[in-house]
């Protein structure tokens, strides 16, 4: 089995071609790079939680409204709950609409 170092995943969004790319960072080299810059938690609950299909989900959804944060014109292309599947929707999305 290999051994990997601890990684940052970054996932950029490219436009030409459209395309996401993710890279996994050794986290000591990106570490003093990321150091005092916007952070969105994504909290799990508690001692029990689990990956799973809804969690990947949820985590998708954040981070393809983070990339929308910054390149509003691809919010047009997003068709995603933004709330948890199995929770009402309460309306809001990662700036509030």
């Amino acid at each position: 089995m290999v051994n990997h170092p601890p990684y940052f995943v970054v996932l950029t969004y490219a436009e030409d071609p459209q395309q996401l790319i993710m890279q996994a960072v050794d986290s000591a080299r990106l570490a003093p790079l990321v150091a005092g810059i916007m952070e969105v938690p994504f909290f799990l609950d508690g001692d029990e939680f689990k990956f799973d299909d809804e969690l990947a989900r949820q985590l998708g959804v954040a981070v393809l409204n983070v990339i929308a944060a910054g390149r509003p014109d691809i919010k047009q292309h997003m068709n995603v709950t933004q709330h948890p599947i199995d929770e009402p929707n309460n309306g809001e999305g990662i700036d509030g609409d």
